[in-house]
Formats: C-alpha cells, structure tokens, sequence
C-alpha cells in the first residue's frame, strides 16, 4: 500500500510539473499565431491549470471509475472556491470586480446547476448533454471576447525548439501523473474500503487542483490578488463545461443520486462566493475563516 501512495503523490507531482510545463508552452506557441492575449488566458491557460482535472476525469470514466471522473471535477470545484480562496483571502484582500460579480460568478453557478439537473434527470451525462455544455462554453468565450478591452499584442520570449519541447513534455507528464492517480486511487480506494466517489471529492480533488492553489497563492504573494478570483471562477467553469462536455462526448458517465447533494453544495459554495462579492466587493479574512471553515463542515460530511 505505501507503493500505491508514493504513485498517488508521484502522480500529483508530474500533473503539477506537466501543466505547469504546458502552459509556458502554448502560451508562447499562441504568442507566435498572433492569438490575443485574453484569449490565451481564457482558454490555454484555463485548460493548463485544469489539464490535471482534464486527464483524471477522462481517464476515469473510459476506466469505468465514473465515481472518480465526477468526485473530481465536483470536488475539486468546491476545494478551488472554500480552501484556495480561502486561504489566499487570510494573504490578503482578494477584490473582485464588479465585471466578475454580474457576470463571471453567476455564470459558475448556472453550469453547476445545469449539471444538477443533467445528473438528476436521467442519472448520467450523455453525448447530447456534453454537446450543450461545450456549446455554452463557447458561447461564454464569445461573450468575453467582444466585451473584452483591446490589448497590445506581445511577442513570444522562447525559440520555437523551446516551446514545443516545453508543449510535448507537458503533455507527457500530465498523461503519465494522470495513469498513476487514477491506478492509485483506486488501490487505495479498495484496501480502504471506502467508495471512489469519497476518494475523488478529497484526496484526488486536492492533487489535481494543485496548479490552481499554487497559482493563485503566488498571484496573491505578490500583490496580484485580483488574478485569484479570475483563475479560480474561470477554471471551475472550465471544469464544468468543457471537461465533462469532452468526457460525455466520448463515453456516458453514470451520475450517482449521491452526487446531487455534492454538486449541491458547490451551487452553495458559488452563492456564498457571489454573496461576498456582492456585499464587499471582495473577500476577507473573515470569509475566508467562514469558507475554511464551511470546508471542514463539508469534509465532515463526507466521513
């Protein structure tokens, strides 16, 4: 069993070094094709910080460990808002702008729910259901798009050599960790005797939501908090859309009564963020304790 462990953690390290890899990469491929800048930090960027959620998720469910694929996304969308947020708003004040509040967060919530009534109207995510959230999310990048300020255009800082080297290593990396989690989970998940679903919305959520932690953490630290709040709600709705839009559209995904109440909660975990936001244009120490706290209620919960 410390063998299955030391691949779980081996598996955390390489998805975290690989999306860490992959989104220097393409960011500076997309700098080559003259790709705006907000488009790079919606769609490259979001998809690089979320890559681990993206292979665990799709690796699980063509495994037949759909416990795994939903727990992860679920899980890990309440663990980026309750303990990332959280902890990053006990740095510093996280400002949310008013942009986010009407429009981002209330979006979130919206997919969450859509998933909601996905799962409880015919227990599963069919290829029609993932058809509609990939269509909504590029709807969502429409919107953004032609409602976005016109930037200057940067030019890429890496050779050409160097950038796909970093693009193919990334790729390989995040395959491989994502084989490791996915195995070692579910050794660990059987020798504990308990279900996938709890081993998914914990141990698998938090690994996998690595990149987002260490990104916003770091945003924070130097003074860059407004960029938590847009990586955070940007990866969640990533998570939603086009992650479980792209798995459905491979394979269905069982969707278990249980995970109502989970995809339940994160609707919560959505408002009381858009509450905040709404009230104090931000978050501070006092919410972020409140969702720390919320988390370990949740935590309780799950035990």
């Amino acid at each position: 069993m410390i063998i299955e462990f030391l691949l779980l953690l081996l598996g955390f390290i390489l998805l975290t070094k690989g999306s860490d890899l992959f989104v220097d990469g393409a960011s500076e491929f997309a700098r080559y094709l003259h790709i705006p800048q907000l488009i790079i930090g919606l769609t490259i960027v979001a998809m690089g910080t979320s890559a681990p959620e993206a292979a665990v998720s799709i690796r699980s469910a063509l495994e037949n460990s759909a416990d795994l694929s939903i727990g992860n996304i679920v899980g890990s969308n309440i663990l980026n808002i309750l303990i990332i947020l959280g902890i990053c708003s006990l740095i510093a004040f996280i400002p949310i702008e008013k942009s986010t509040t009407k429009k981002d967060i209330p979006f979130m919530i919206f997919s969450t729910a859509l998933l909601m009534v996905f799962g409880y109207t015919d227990a599963s995510l069919s290829w029609f259901e993932g058809f509609i959230f990939l269509i909504w999310f590029i709807v969502y990048l429409i919107y953004l798009y032609t409602h976005s300020k016109k930037e200057e255009e940067q030019k890429p800082s890496k050779s050409i050599f160097k950038i796909l080297i970093f693009i193919i290593l990334g790729l390989a990396f995040i395959l491989l960790g994502s084989q490791f989690v996915v195995e070692s989970a579910t050794e660990i998940a059987l020798y504990l005797g308990v279900d996938e679903k709890f081993i998914g919305l914990t141990i698998v959520s938090l690994g996998t939501s690595l990149p987002e932690l260490f990104t916003s953490f770091m945003a924070t630290r130097k003074g860059n908090a407004g960029i938590a709040i847009g990586n955070i709600v940007g990866s969640n709705i990533f998570n939603i859309l086009f992650i479980l839009g792209f798995t459905s559209l491979l394979t269905p995904i069982p969707f278990q009564s249980s995970f109502l109440i989970d995809t339940f909660i994160c609707i919560l975990t959505g408002i009381v963020l858009w509450i905040y936001a709404y009230k104090n244009n931000g978050l501070n120490k006092k919410s972020g304790i409140l969702m720390l706290v919320c988390y370990g209620l949740y935590f309780l919960y799950l035990l």
